[in-house]
């Protein structure tokens, strides 16, 4: 008969807590796993499989991963640094229905969340409705700003690629396409 027992403890820093949350979710973890077999002495026999195969799965989850910045000081930092392009989202996420689907469907995917980790700095701009949702003053100001100078149009959802001076290279909204199409249609804007 065998028995793990497993004592798992994880320290997750917040989004903003650190520069370094700019290149991946920063993590330390720590496991204390024994594998007990009883057998006929009843001698315990300690495994480390447990913890490998543990750090493997969490490692994996959450480098998979893309980050979403608020800040277009920051994102542009990292795109410049980076050499990639700049994919700026305006939405509605608690009351446009395209922008609920873009993000489902698109940006919630496994497919566009490997890519995009490896290819794009995407920076969020949300305008929602509901008080509880509700964004702090500054946050507000900042996206109105952006939403002046990159969407004058109000069009939700709203998804402009930039390079890093912030030119803009291209724009598109939702559409009912895979994600692979949807990476096609946004790396096309920056050849």
């Amino acid at each position: 008969m065998v028995f793990v027992i497993c004592d798992i403890g994880i320290i997750l820093p917040g989004k903003n807590n650190s520069i370094l949350s700019i290149y991946g979710t920063l993590f330390a973890a720590t496991i204390s796993c024994k594998m007990i077999t009883l057998s006929p002495k009843n001698k315990p026999i300690m495994k480390k499989t447990a913890l490998i195969i543990f750090l493997m799965f969490f490692a994996s989850t959450s480098l998979s991963a893309q980050e979403w910045l608020v800040d277009m000081d920051t994102a542009q930092k990292v795109a410049t640094k980076t050499d990639r392009p700049i994919v700026l989202v305006f939405q509605g996420s608690d009351w446009c229905a395209p922008c609920i689907k873009l993000d489902r469907e698109i940006f919630q995917s496994d497919e566009f969340k490997l890519y995009a980790k490896d290819h794009f700095v995407m920076l969020q701009a949300d305008f929602p409705k509901k008080k509880k949702n509700a964004l702090s003053e500054e946050m507000t100001a900042k996206n109105n700003a952006l939403a002046e100078r990159f969407n004058k149009r109000g069009i939700f959802p709203l998804v402009v690629v930039l390079d890093k001076n912030l030119n803009v290279l291209g724009e598109t909204g939702y559409s009912r396409t895979s994600p692979s199409s949807y990476i096609l249609e946004i790396d096309g804007f920056t050849k």
